[in-house]
C-alpha cells in the first residue's frame, strides 16, 4: 500500500488518539484467563443496579418493531421530559449518548477559527471534538482539582465560540453550587455558548446544587446536557439530550443525525423516567457506597478528591500503573486516569457494597504487594 491514509485525513483528527473506554469485562478474561463471573467492573460509572423493571418492560414491548427506523423526533420522549422537567419539546436535542451532543454542538458552533475553553482534568471528549473539528482548544488549569471558573471566565476572547463546563466533573468528581455558576454565566458574553454538561447531576441532593434547566430562561446562551446511561442505568442503549433556547435547538437538529436514538433506547427512557422509585435507591446505593469507599481509603492512609458522582479518585501513588495491573489479576477493573494528566489516582466507580468491599480487599493486597516488593529491594 503506497498511499499513506492517515496524511488524507484533516489536520485536527491526524493527532488524535482514539478514545480509551474502561476494559470489557470479556476482554480481562480472554488476557488473563479468567472466569468472567468472577470480574467486577468499577471502570465506567455505570449503574450497579442493573436496569430499571419499567425500562426492561418496555423494551420488550417493541421488539417487534426492529424492522422499523426509530421515530426520528423522538415525540414520546421529549414529551415524557418535558412533563418532568418544564421545558418544551423544541428546546430538546436528543442525542446517542450526551457524547453525540456534545459533538454535535461543537461542530455546529465552532470552526478552525474559533477557540474552545475548558478544564484541565476535565471530560476527555471536550479537547477531542475540539481538535476533530480543528477549533483551537484552550485548556485553563484547575484548582483544586476541579474547574476555576474565574479563570475559565478571563480566558475567554473574541476568538471564543464554546466553553464547556462540567457540573460534577468527570474524573474529578469536583461540583460547583448554584452561585459559583451563576456569577460564571454573568461574566460570559451572551454570543459565546456555555455548554454545562450535567451528566451525574441526578447524584446531587441537598441545598445548593444547581439544576442548570433552571437557569435556562434567564441565560440564553446556555445549553444544558444529560444523559441516561450513569443514575438511570441504562449505558448500553445511548440515550443523552440538550436542553436550550428554541433558537439554539433548532440549529443542533440540522446536524444532528435523524435516527440517533434507536427504538429499543427511546422506549426504555422514556420508561425510566417515571421510576421514580429506581432513581431514589440508585441514589441510596451510591451515598451507601461511596462512603463505604472513602472510610476504607482513610483507614488506608490514602488521600481521595471528595466527589459528588458516582465515582471517586483515589490517590494510589506514583506506581498506580502497578497497582492497578495488579487489581486487575485479581479480577476487579477500576480507571487509571493518567490520560488526563493524573497517573497516581484512579478512579473507582461506586458499585454494589459486596463489589466495594471485593475493591477494598484486592487494592489492600496490591499495596501490601507493593510494599513488600519495594521492602526486597531496598534489602
Amino acid at each position: 500500500m503506497s498511499t499513506d491514509y492517515q496524511s488524507l485525513a484533516v489536520k485536527g483528527v491526524q493527532a488524535l488518539s482514539p478514545y480509551q473506554p474502561g476494559k470489557p469485562i470479556d476482554e480481562l478474561a480472554r488476557e488473563l484467563g479468567l472466569n468472567p463471573d468472577s470480574i467486577i467492573k468499577l471502570a465506567s460509572n455505570e449503574n450497579p443496579l442493573g436496569p430499571s423493571p419499567k425500562a426492561l418492560a418496555a423494551v420488550k414491548e417493541v421488539l417487534d418493531e426492529l424492522c422499523r427506523y426509530p421515530d426520528g423526533n423522538g415525540f414520546d420522549l421529549k414529551q415524557a421530559l418535558s412533563a418532568r422537567y418544564g421545558v418544551q419539546p423544541s428546546q430538546i436535542t436528543l442525542g446517542n449518548g450526551s457524547n453525540d451532543v456534545l459533538e454535535v454542538i461543537a461542530r455546529c458552533f465552532a470552526d478552525q477559527n474559533s477557540e474552545v475553553v475548558f478544564s484541565q482534568y476535565a471530560f476527555a471528549v471536550y479537547p477531542l471534538v475540539t481538535q476533530a473539528i480543528g477549533a483551537t482548544g484552550v485548556s485553563v488549569p484547575a484548582r483544586d482539582y476541579g474547574h476555576d471558573l474565574n479563570a475559565m471566565a478571563e480566558a475567554v476572547t473574541s476568538r471564543t465560540k464554546l466553553v464547556f463546563v462540567a457540573n460534577p466533573n468527570n474524573p474529578t468528581g469536583t461540583v460547583h453550587g448554584a452561585g459559583a455558576i451563576e456569577a460564571f454565566l454573568d461574566r460570559i458574553p451572551e454570543h459565546v455558548l456555555v455548554v454545562l454538561d450535567e451528566a451525574y447531576c441526578e447524584y446531587l441532593q441537598g441545598e445548593g446544587y444547581v439544576d442548570g434547566l433552571s437557569l435556562l430562561g434567564r441565560y440564553p446562551n446556555l445549553i444544558v446536557t444529560r444523559t441516561f446511561s450513569k443514575a438511570w442505568g441504562l449505558a448500553s442503549l445511548r440515550a443523552g439530550y440538550s436542553v436550550s433556547s428554541p433558537e439554539i435547538a433548532n440549529v443542533l437538529n440540522r446536524v444532528r443525525q435523524p435516527f440517533n436514538v434507536d427504538t429499543l433506547a427511546l422506549a426504555a427512557a422514556t420508561a425510566v423516567l417515571g421510576d421514580e422509585q429506581y432513581l431514589q435507591r440508585a441514589r441510596q446505593v451510591n451515598t451507601e457506597g461511596m462512603k463505604q469507599l472513602e472510610t476504607a481509603f482513610n483507614e488506608m492512609g490514602l488521600n481521595y478528591i471528595p466527589s459528588a458522582g458516582n465515582f471517586i479518585a483515589v490517590d494510589v501513588g506514583e506506581r498506580a500503573a502497578d497497582i492497578n495491573q495488579l487489581l486487575l489479576e485479581q479480577g476487579v477493573i477500576v480507571r487509571p486516569i493518567a490520560g488526563y494528566g493524573m497517573p497516581a489516582h484512579l478512579r473507582v466507580s461506586i458499585g454494589l457494597p459486596e463489589e466495594n468491599d471485593r475493591f477494598i480487599e484486592s487494592l489492600a493486597r496490591a499495596l501490601d504487594t507493593l510494599s513488600a516488593a519495594q521492602c526486597g529491594e531496598e534489602a
